[in-house]
């Protein structure tokens, strides 16, 4: 029987080893022999990684816009309701009486930031008769008369035309001359206009509210705040009170404050104690909500959605590098047997595709963040918005498509490294 030769052991030859300058070599040549699916492939990744990246910052761009928005409107105004005496429970009883002084306008805007108030409460509870004739008041309403129903009587005081934002479309706003005196006198909102035929106030056309006359003195042609009130018809507070008494309970009465930018919390801390230092629990105060909630409610939801669609747009491009890495280790079975065969080792060919994978996640990376910069930026100059880019966001993009062609590649790595020589080399 032939013993089996033992080959020496040499204990000086050192083991097969792979260099980090080989290893870049070998990947970058891998990744080149196919030059038109790496573009393909990265492709994938550029649109994953992009989407993410202008999604974020297109969102933050647009919050900001929202926010400059709302700073200017909506944190401006304070809303102060009549809500009467507290019961034995906590809550707020309906309001009995009128709780808002004489000179509720005027306490008001002697606080610090605040610019115009006005109080107002809805006149009837049924919608009155309201008709209209093309002359001076008189106290009938014979002669050329238009008649229309549906409409809502508004008590306001001159402070609150002044802080709705009005925008006059004829005539002006009556003032304290006219409330103080009690004097009949209505501000109408353009769709009563429209609907009474009421063109012009040249001719000091009259409104007959359940056969009272009112001379028109002005139109609304648009309000920032209120927007109900173009629908309505708005006489002096005073003149309200006089003709038809204090509002009822089920019509309370409300105040609304126009403030400076940032002082909303304050008024709405210190109208209260202005209005009633003797009773300020029967009044309650509301603040404008929070900028912040009110970003979220707007862009959460189209947050999630865009998300989502980055998210499933950059599992497409991982989809596609494991097709991509496993289709090159197949057509590459050859030369991978021949490696093995000259000493490469299993953990070597692993390195080596995934490498090429990483390689081209970076640079799909790379790309997608270049490119989604270019369309933050394409789309604020061209909505005149001011761009928002965290820096927290674009950093760590190029890593999301490192990260990305990894986890493609694993698979396929792993495929290639448990390639046996003899079998590669006979295929």
């Amino acid at each position: 029987m032939r013993r089996p030769v033992r080959r020496p052991h040499h204990p000086d030859v050192p083991g097969t080893r792979m260099t980090a300058r080989d290893l870049v070599a070998e990947s970058v040549a891998g990744i080149l022999q196919r030059p038109a699916r790496t573009a393909l492939t990265v492709l994938g990744t550029l649109l994953g990684v992009g989407a993410f990246v202008a999604i974020l910052g297109l969102t933050a761009t647009a919050r900001g816009q929202i926010s400059s928005d709302f700073t200017v409107l909506a944190a401006t105004q304070v809303t102060v309701k009549d809500v009467g005496a507290p019961d034995q429970g906590g809550q707020a009883a309906a309001a009995a009486r009128y709780e808002f002084p004489d000179d509720a306008d005027q306490r008001v805007e002697r606080l610090n930031g605040a610019l115009h108030a006005g109080t107002y409460w809805q006149v009837f509870k049924t919608p009155p008769d309201v008709s209209t004739r093309s002359g001076p008041a008189t106290g009938t309403a014979s002669g050329d008369t238009q008649g229309a129903e549906g409409l809502t009587v508004y008590a306001a005081s001159p402070g609150l035309l002044r802080a709705v934002g009005p925008t006059l479309g004829g005539g002006a706003l009556y003032n304290t001359f006219h409330d103080s005196r009690r004097m009949h006198v209505a501000v109408i909102g353009s769709a009563v206009a429209r609907h009474l035929g009421i063109g012009s106030l040249a001719a000091r056309p009259a409104l007959f509210i359940n056969g009272t006359p009112y001379t028109v003195v002005g139109i609304l042609q648009d309000v920032e705040r209120l927007p109900n009130l173009l629908l309505s018809v708005m006489i002096p507070e005073r003149t309200a009170r006089a003709d038809y008494g204090d509002p009822a309970p089920d019509y309370a009465a409300a105040m609304l404050i126009q403030t400076r930018v940032g002082a909303a919390q304050l008024i709405a801390r210190q109208a209260p104690l202005a209005l009633r230092p003797d009773r300020p629990d029967h009044l309650q105060a509301v603040p404008p909500p929070s900028p912040h909630a009110l970003q979220d409610s707007v862009t959460g939801s189209l947050d999630s959605l865009f998300l989502l669609l980055a998210g499933i747009t950059l599992v497409i491009g991982t989809v596609g590098i494991a097709n991509t890495t496993l289709v090159s280790v197949l057509e590459r079975t050859g030369e991978i047997g021949l490696r093995r065969s000259l000493g490469a080792r299993p953990r070597h060919i692993a390195a080596q595709f995934l490498t090429e994978s990483a390689a081209l996640g970076t640079l799909g990376g790379l790309l997608g963040t270049a490119v989604s910069i270019v369309v933050t930026l394409s789309v604020a100059l061209a909505h005149h918005w001011t761009a928002i880019l965290d820096p927290w966001t674009t950093l760590p993009a190029p890593l999301i498509g490192t990260l990305t062609g990894l986890l493609a590649g694993a698979y396929p790595a792993l495929r290639a490294a448990r390639i046996e020589p003899a079998e590669a080399l006979r295929r």
